[in-house]
């Protein structure tokens, strides 16, 4: 019979952080894509739908298909205030062709 290995130790030291490798973002393939409208077109849209912005369905700043846009992730870097902003989010649809849907981007909890 030959010895076992002595059983390991599923603990980390104290004070030792996991180590969480930094991943370029890659967009999924059915992630629709997001874009981030300037304050000229959201009040445009506005006046289209006829609503107001607390009437929009809401999207958090975190959420990862925001980051399928270049222009939100240069204005996340930059360190622009995006509560408030107004999202396009382009989906294809077997009747219409493309499905538009708009949401008003809110503040991450985690403050991300």
């Amino acid at each position: 019979m030959s010895p076992r290995a002595a059983p390991r130790s599923k603990r980390r030291p104290v004070g030792a952080k996991p180590v969480e490798p930094k991943r370029p973002f890659v967009a999924h393939h059915l992630a629709p894509p997001h874009e981030i409208l300037s304050e000229e077109e959201s009040r445009r849209v506005l006046e289209t739908l006829g609503t107001p912005t607390e009437r929009l369905p809401k999207i958090l700043a975190s959420d990862p298909g925001l980051m399928t846009d270049p222009k939100f992730t240069a204005l996340k870097d930059a360190h622009e205030n995006l509560a408030g902003r107004l999202v396009r989010i382009r989906r294809p649809s077997a009747t219409a062709g493309e499905a538009v849907a708009y949401r008003v981007v809110i503040a991450s909890p985690l403050g991300d």
